[in-house]
């Protein structure tokens, strides 16, 4: 398994390595106790953000996080770090990106966050956080989820909910398989978890949580090679399975956030008031729905194709001599 000291990612290095590849602009943040010795915090928030609009969102974040928990470090990996400002307890990351796609990106930020910290709070860039959050809440080894359920019956919803023609979701759910095949689990029979990956908190377990990372790192390039860019949650919760690292529900009393999906979910089900949350709604649709003009917009659409073709060919190149070959093709 790849260290999380080594803070450098060298050109021969697997792909699927936590093992930071990102420059910090600050140092880790620390304390001193009565005795004058620098100590770690425990806990930090993380976040990743690559491309414009997940940079302006993250922005937000980072308003709401210095507005309301100012005392929590928050770390955030991005492809342009110019467009934060760093500060005590923001520490922003240069990383560029080793998937095809940045969804399965996060574990890097991840990895980074526990080798400095004792827990961790992922949030989506474009999460919310609406009030402080509470210092009495205590992370268990191994992940916290916000939102979770079983994985077959997870899956078996979303079958149900496609048209027997859908072949995306077809075609996924045999890659999905074949993840949990490729780690010798069964979907069926093992008793795997499914976690909403916007929000959840991972902490130390005795360096369980290097297996659990490097693993989610193979699945991860296993799914993207064969076109599963998007999904993360089913990589996290195979590997956990696999290493012993626990998954567990909570509400997380106190931690007020805001999701744009999670809280569309709520105001149908009666469950929040839809004015309550209503600028972030607001915040969030001026930054996504960002008017341009038609030639802005060809350009940026031929420039994503342009960066999904190589980073495809780019990941296919590295793992066809990677150690882990067998792995990935056969």
């Amino acid at each position: 398994m790849t260290s999380l000291n080594n803070q450098n990612l060298s050109d021969s290095q697997d792909v699927d390595s936590p093992a930071m590849s990102s420059n910090a602009m600050q140092s880790s943040p620390s304390t001193s106790n009565s005795s004058g010795e620098k100590r770690v915090q425990d806990f930090c928030i993380c976040t990743a953000a690559f491309g414009k609009t997940y940079r302006a969102l993250a922005q937000n974040l980072v308003a709401d996080v210095t507005q309301h928990s100012p005392e929590i470090p928050l770390i955030i990996f991005t492809d342009k770090p110019e467009d934060f400002k760093p500060s005590d307890t923001v520490l922003v990351f240069k990383h560029d990106h080793v998937g095809v796609l940045c969804y399965h990106e996060r574990r890097f930020a991840i990895a980074k966050a526990l080798s400095m910290f004792n827990s961790c709070m992922y949030l989506d860039a474009d999460v919310r956080l609406c009030a402080p959050i509470p210092h009495d809440l205590q992370w268990q080894p191994g992940i916290t989820a916000r939102s979770c359920a079983n994985m077959a019956v997870h899956l078996n919803a979303m079958l149900e909910r496609a048209k027997s023609s859908d072949a995306p979701v077809v075609k996924a759910y045999g890659v999905i398989q074949k993840m949990a095949k490729k780690v010798g689990l069964n979907l069926e029979t093992d008793d795997l978890t499914w976690i909403n990956e916007f929000l959840f908190v991972v902490t130390r377990d005795g360096g369980r949580e290097l297996e659990f990372l490097d693993l989610w790192g193979k699945l991860a390039v296993f799914a993207e090679l064969h076109g599963q860019h998007k999904g993360p949650a089913y990589a996290i919760g195979f590997a956990a399975a696999k290493v012993g690292f626990p998954i567990r529900h909570d509400v997380m009393p106190g931690v007020d956030f805001f999701d744009d999906r999670i809280e569309k979910v709520r105001i149908l089900k009666g469950e929040s008031d839809p004015t309550a949350k209503k600028q972030y709604f607001e915040a969030q649709k001026k930054i996504e729905n960002r008017r341009l003009p038609v030639w802005k917009k060809a350009i940026a659409k031929l420039t994503k194709l342009q960066s999904y073709y190589y980073h495809s060919l780019r990941l296919r190149l590295q793992t066809l001599t990677s150690r882990d070959f067998d792995f990935y093709y056969r």
